[in-house]
């Protein structure tokens, strides 16, 4: 027990801690709740550090793994996390909507994250998926005063609830017929050829559709675009990063390690959701005048490229899958890190007219948004380039060549809805010259985060080798 226990001693330590951040801002007088956003950073830092020295190994009766992918997508999680609460507290704190319980859900939707991504079994994997949807909808709720905020938490409970019901509709079927719960115990039966094939593809595909939810494919997508649009914007900025990682663990614990045998009739469901993603996302985003409305179709098609790798069924494919989750990530909260900064207290910048004219009043980070757009359009040598073509590369030699023509068919669309956000900050005259506001700490952190898309475009193997040694060893 002891030794399950050090396994597990990120998750348990982060629980600790969240709960420490509980009681702290329980009694906290301080209106800027300036010590719970501190613990709260310091706790992702010791669960940080406590992940990337973890060793390899399986614990709690194999129902929770702590491997090379766990560790990998957990450390992103905690640094993604990290930079999103900082952006947050930029945006709490400018429009006096501070509250330490942001920050305390937060954390525990990290937890729930963290077991997702670790989870070896049906039960722990929706154990985490719970943990982490129900500090999402309370997050999505916390501004009461905003009815658009109380209209989105409402569609994204119902909407979650239906799909959580579809997953474990699955885990129930797929448990029926193999009388197993760990994944690969699951494979094992499966792999026996003694379980009829249909039931097996029948309860596959409830699974699929609960993990399509939470991914935001097409069509079961219906949620994203309200529930982007109505949070606050901090609350979208989370929604739209780490979750992302934690969903595609999800998917590669139960596709790949529980569900292999299957591999192809599971492949030519995915087909379908990525070329409907792709479809639905890049030709909806070009209607859209709200920018988070627009990148909440962006997501969509981006889900979609995200199938690609997956489809591909090679270690390698994978590994391009998680390399291009892990770019969506870093690229998106630059974007809604942009639509923070150029907010105030009265007003939100949330409409595509608000970025006129910003290389006039803000040269510096008109030239950042400029990356950020540049790499979600796949333009080279920005990483989401590199996020494309490795996933392109992968499924061309899986022989899926139709397929990749139809993806760059969709990109090349949905270049167009991102290069309009560039020629509207370089091409048209500003509708004011407000200076744009912020702290050091937040132009500081959010250059960073543009010039990071820039140097791992230019530079990607470090990355690349990283999500190939998580997976393709």
């Amino acid at each position: 027990m002891n030794t399950d226990l050090m396994i597990a001693l990120p998750e348990i330590t982060l629980f600790a801690l969240a709960s420490l951040v509980l009681i702290v801002d329980a009694f906290s007088k301080d209106p800027l709740h300036v010590w719970t956003y501190r613990l709260t950073q310091l706790s992702l830092l010791l669960t940080f550090a406590l992940v990337i020295t973890s060793t390899p190994d399986i614990a709690f009766n194999s129902s929770f793994i702590s491997d090379a992918m766990s560790s990998t997508l957990k450390a992103f999680i905690c640094g993604i996390t990290f930079v999103v609460f900082l952006y947050s507290y930029e945006y709490l704190k400018e429009n006096k909507s501070i509250k330490g319980e942001y920050f305390v859900l937060g954390l525990f939707a990290v937890l729930g994250m963290m077991i997702m991504a670790s989870a070896y079994s049906l039960l722990s994997l929706y154990l985490g998926l719970e943990l982490l949807s129900l500090s999402l909808y309370t997050m999505v709720a916390m501004q009461r005063n905003f009815d658009s905020a109380s209209e989105a938490a409402m569609k994204y409970f119902i909407l979650g609830a239906l799909a959580s019901g579809m997953l474990l509709y699955g885990i129930s079927m797929i448990y029926g017929l193999t009388g197993q719960l760990q994944l690969h115990d699951i494979a094992v039966a499966i792999k026996s050829g003694s379980i009829n094939h249909s039931y097996l593809v029948f309860g596959m595909i409830f699974l699929i559709i609960g993990m399509a939810f939470k991914l935001g494919a097409a069509p079961f997508h219906m949620w994203l675009p309200d529930v982007y649009q109505g949070a606050p914007t901090s609350v979208t900025l989370f929604i739209s990063t780490a979750p992302k990682l934690a969903a595609f663990a999800m998917m590669m614990r139960i596709l790949v390690d529980g569900l292999l045998p299957l591999m192809a009739d599971w492949q030519s469901i995915l087909m379908i959701l990525a070329v409907l993603s792709m479809a639905v996302g890049n030709v909806i985003a070009i209607a859209q005048t709200n920018i988070k409305r627009m990148l909440a179709y962006s997501t969509i098609a981006h889900v979609g490229f995200l199938f690609l790798g997956l489809i591909a069924g090679t270690a390698t494919g994978f590994s391009g899958s998680m390399f291009y989750i892990i770019s969506y990530a870093l690229m998106t909260m630059g974007c809604f890190g942009m639509v923070i900064l150029l907010g105030r207290n009265d007003f939100e910048a949330e409409m595509l007219g608000d970025f006129k004219g910003l290389s006039e009043r803000s040269p510096w980070f008109a030239f950042i948004m400029l990356c950020l757009m540049f790499s979600m359009a796949g333009v080279p040598p920005f990483l989401g380039f590199w996020s494309k073509w490795f996933v392109l590369k992968e499924l061309v030699a899986s022989g899926f060549v139709e397929l990749a023509a139809v993806a760059v068919f969709f990109s090349i669309i949905g270049a167009f809805y991102y290069l309009r956000i560039i020629k509207l900050m370089y091409f048209d005259k500003a509708t004011t010259m407000t200076a744009v506001k912020s702290s050091k700490q937040m132009r500081m952190v959010l250059s960073v985060n543009g010039l990071l898309i820039l140097f791992l475009g230019l530079a990607p193997n470090a990355l690349m080798a990283l999500c190939l040694s998580a997976l393709a060893g």
